[in-house]
């Protein structure tokens, strides 16, 4: 009886070890800054912020999930150790959580903020299927990835009043975050294209500039925290770059995209710091060395 009981706890320990690795759960500390930065731009931060993070976490679980189902077949040649081509997870049970994870986020964004965010979530949830699914091995793949993070941030400016302007300002308001997260994403998009076969040097090369580019943008002559969240942002992941362009093996690429993963939060601390809300970005800063952490412990790609 007591074996019996300790094989089905070590199964359980197990299966619960597998989802985490299908939806790549710690690099999903990248995430709430996204609705937050919104949230900060648009003026409407406030404690249903924290739960319209929570809708986008389980958004961006099943879109892992989802692109995991997706990438079955071509996992199975090139990572055969993934959930799905291992045999640990069946394309089915990754296929259902995907699916429950996209209707328990679009669901909760509109208990929680509302039928306007509720509908915003919608769009955002097809954005991440249709890139999974179709787009992600076309050229649009990039661009397509950075929609659903802009699409993200401004989730968190999603207004809560029912005025009929409300929405239109709102989201302009948090559109110059958006894009800028975006273009982060872009960025990150077009480096874990090569991961697993490794580029030329002028590809990293070309991020890099961009990478320091985007960061010098956030900056401002009075703004000590977003500028120290910026600079520590351009060091995590342009450092990572410069040595995928000195080695652009597959290794030094991939590294480069862990980074890259990890670093959001300090961009996302130094959006919201740039918005008025300063102990919000330390905070949302904090995650990136927990990231880091979590990172040598399950994959974030």
């Amino acid at each position: 009886m007591i074996r019996q009981a300790g094989r089905a706890l070590r199964s359980k320990r197990s299966a619960v070890r597998d989802l985490v690795e299908l939806v790549r759960m710690p690099a999903a500390l990248s995430v709430p800054g996204d609705v937050i930065a919104g949230a900060a731009a648009a003026g409407v931060l406030d404690r249903r912020t924290a739960g319209l993070a929570c809708a986008s976490v389980c958004l961006y679980w099943a879109g892992m999930a989802a692109n995991d189902w997706a990438d079955r077949h071509v996992d199975a040649l090139e990572r055969p150790g993934r959930p799905i081509p291992s045999g640990r997870v069946s394309p089915g049970a990754a296929l259902a959580v995907a699916a429950g994870l996209t209707a328990g986020g679009v669901s909760a964004a509109a208990l929680i903020a509302g039928p306007r965010a509720g509908a915003l979530a919608m769009v955002l949830a097809a954005a991440v299927w249709v890139y999974d699914i179709t787009a992600k091995n076309t050229a649009a793949g990039p661009a397509a990835m950075a929609l659903c993070r802009v699409l993200d941030v401004l989730l968190g400016a999603a207004p809560r009043e029912r005025a009929a302007g409300a929405l239109p300002t709102a989201l302009s308001a948090a559109l110059p975050a958006a894009l800028t997260v975006g273009a982060h994403t872009y960025l990150l998009t077009l480096l874990s294209r090569r991961e697993v076969s490794g580029a030329g040097p002028h590809l990293p090369a070309g991020t890099l500039a961009a990478t320091l580019a985007l960061a010098a943008t956030v900056c401002r002559r009075q703004g000590w925290t977003q500028n120290t969240l910026a600079a520590w942002y351009a060091a995590h992941f342009g450092l990572a770059q410069a040595r995928a362009a000195a080695d652009p093996s597959a290794p030094s690429i991939g590294a480069a995209v862990g980074s890259g993963i990890t670093a959001l939060p300090a961009l996302q601390g130094a959006l919201i710091a740039h918005a008025g809300a300063r102990g919000a970005g330390l905070a949302v800063a904090a995650a990136a060395p927990v990231g880091r952490i979590l990172a040598t412990k399950v994959s974030p790609t």
